[in-house]
């Protein structure tokens, strides 16, 4: 990965090239951990990179609107069918995670989790290749494994960064991930904008080329991730603790849950934030494409050009609010963040011409960077060393918990209403607002200090 700009407490070097070069590596050493390679975190932000082609293009852009339109032969239940298999993988892993987080940090196996939690989503993404106009139950069931394995990789790739990062730098170096994740995802979706094109233009329906476009998307996945596995250092050292043993899965989740309201209050207002606003950035990334069309009567390659141009504005808004949040703090990155979601949601209520609509798009492409690497940089401040895995694996928790509440609450709405789309879309805005109220009571610099005392007294 490229180093980043400087600072603004760096521009006397900009007009001298020496001095840029000297100074770049020199805001990276900044930012990172002792004996933490450059190299090291680009293997780790290729993790993003890889796996984002997933979210873009099977569960935002292609295969989210061809189950929908095609497998569910465009029926109202289609969009809560979605939803609803989304929700159970989702409810899965917040079952699961935890355990799995426990173990990871026990056993120093973190990396090995990544392995298999890739090779497991992309087999099982493969599996969508066989469901054709009617195959709703192969198409759910794939759909769910998949995302089931992705989730658990995003969690334990997340728990690497305080690893990574020095404590100052947790926004910047996340943020690094985030947009470069975003680069992934465009990847991904040109080369399938590509296919499609080719195949509309000879003729061919979205039953035949939409299989070629998940290979192509399993592909980059595959290829993208290998770095992160060959690079990406196991620094967390086996113990003998509770994750060793196979514990209760629930049980496990409720001590962790009970830890929070004692020892680490502030961590446990964040969990509650979290939860809420991932909500609605949830029924955005799910149903992104399912709205285009069926609200605003997009094809295929507009919604793909579509969910393009959002990707870039998440790489930009995720990269430079990286550098914005370490300055101006998490907390009032992610309420300056939440107020463009509010923003969003009555643009593209409201919006009943395309331009207009593409002005909410491009506003939900920055708040979504910005959000999540802001979310992802809290968690990490507020983590006590040694626990990384098991404490992101509650942030997975809310994470999933609002993956759950938001589009299902989506395909509820369009189902009660007979498939009105903008009326959804409205009510995900109140996830914002909660959110945003929510974040008022979280106080960062006592849940670092309850950081603190859980390590015992080491900064």
């Amino acid at each position: 990965m490229s180093a980043p700009p400087p600072e603004a407490g760096q521009a006397s070097n900009s007009g001298d090239p020496a001095g840029a070069a000297v100074a770049a590596p020199a805001l990276a050493a900044a930012s990172l951990n002792p004996g933490v390679t450059r190299r090291e975190v680009w293997a780790w932000a290729m993790y993003d990179f890889a796996n984002s082609g997933y979210t873009t293009v099977i569960l935002t852009t292609v295969f989210s609107a061809y189950f929908v339109g095609v497998v569910g032969q465009g029926e109202h239940w289609a969009t809560l069918a979605w939803t609803g298999a989304l929700s159970l993988s989702y409810l899965a892993i917040m079952l699961t995670m935890p355990t799995l987080g426990a173990r990871a940090d026990a056993r120093a196996a973190k990396r090995r989790l990544l392995f298999a939690s890739t090779v497991g989503c992309i087999l099982a993404t493969l599996t969508l290749t066989q469901a054709g106009p009617g195959d709703v139950w192969l198409a759910l069931i794939g759909v769910a494994l998949s995302n089931y394995f992705y989730c658990i990789g995003e969690s334990v790739v997340a728990a690497f960064l305080p690893e990574l990062a020095r404590p100052h730098a947790l926004g910047r170096v996340s943020g690094w991930g985030w947009s470069f994740g975003y680069c992934g995802g465009l990847l991904s979706l040109g080369l399938s904008l590509v296919v499609v094109t080719l195949a509309q233009a000879k003729g061919l329906g979205a039953a035949q080329f939409v299989p070629w476009v998940i290979v192509v998307t399993c592909a980059v996945f595959a290829l993208s991730a290998l770095p992160s596995f060959f690079l990406l250092r196991e620094r967390a050292v086996p113990t003998g603790g509770p994750g060793r043993a196979a514990p209760d899965m629930l049980g496990q989740l409720a001590r962790a849950w009970r830890e929070t309201r004692s020892h680490f209050v502030q961590f446990r207002r964040l969990l509650m934030c979290v939860t809420c606003y991932q909500a609605g950035v949830a029924v955005v990334i799910t149903l992104a494409a399912v709205y285009a069309e069926q609200a605003m009567g997009f094809r295929t390659e507009q919604t793909m050009m579509l969910v393009f141009v959002v990707n870039i504005a998440a790489a930009a808004g995720a990269f430079l609010f990286g550098y914005m949040q370490d300055r101006v703090g998490h907390k009032r990155a992610l309420a300056m963040t939440l107020c463009g979601w509010i923003a969003m949601v009555l643009v593209a209520y409201f919006a009943v011409t395309v331009p207009v609509f593409w002005i909410a798009a491009f506003l939900a492409g920055l708040c979504m960077g910005t959000s999540q690497s802001a979310g992802r940089a809290m968690v990490g401040s507020l983590a006590p060393s040694g626990r990384q895995a098991e404490f992101f694996a509650l942030w997975t928790f809310s994470v999933q918990l609002a993956a759950v509440i938001g589009p299902l609450t989506y395909g509820l709405i369009t189902w009660l209403t007979q498939g009105n789309h903008r009326l959804a879309i409205l009510a995900t805005g109140l996830f914002f607002l909660g959110g945003l109220l929510l974040l008022r009571r979280v106080d960062l610099a006592q849940g670092m200090r309850e950081r603190i005392a859980a390590d015992g007294g080491r900064p």
